[in-house]
């Protein structure tokens, strides 16, 4: 695996983020708490993988290549639309992190009436956080592939 690589796990380990919060919030709502446990589990390893392997991604570009980010300049027209998806995500990526670790202390203390009220809050930013991850990657990437 390279450097070159890793925009692409990055995305994938989003996308798979998203698949178990979705999946666990199906198992809570059909009272599969077991199951719900296990898939949030999951999601919270996958989004933990994924930060360790952002951060490597950007230190390593930032030393090879004097900028830690890849800018999205063509095509013009299309550029404020990607930044308001950038800034957002990025707004809800810093705020997942106290969400994600203080509903999952109310729910290990078995605090589960306090859980799901912050839970109402962490799945939608979360969500949002890890669709948009994916969707940067697709626009950066794929769709209008940016000069590195």
């Amino acid at each position: 695996m390279t450097l070159s690589d890793l925009p692409a796990v990055n995305a994938s380990l989003n996308g798979l983020s998203t698949v178990l919060l979705l999946l666990g919030w199906r198992h809570i709502k059909a009272g599969r708490r077991i199951a719900h446990r296990n898939c949030m589990i999951g999601a919270f390893v996958t989004s933990s993988l994924f930060l360790a392997s952002y951060l490597t991604y950007h230190f390593q570009m930032q030393k090879l290549h004097g900028r830690a980010h890849t800018s999205f300049t063509d095509p013009a027209w299309f550029r404020p639309i990607y930044l308001v998806i950038l800034v957002t995500h990025l707004i809800g990526a810093f705020a997942i992190l106290p969400l994600v670790t203080l509903t999952f202390q109310r729910a290990i203390r078995e605090r589960f009436e306090l859980h799901k009220q912050i839970a109402r809050w962490t799945l939608p930013v979360w969500l949002y956080v890890s669709v948009t991850g994916v969707v940067i990657y697709l626009l950066l990437y794929q769709i209008f592939p940016q000069p590195r």
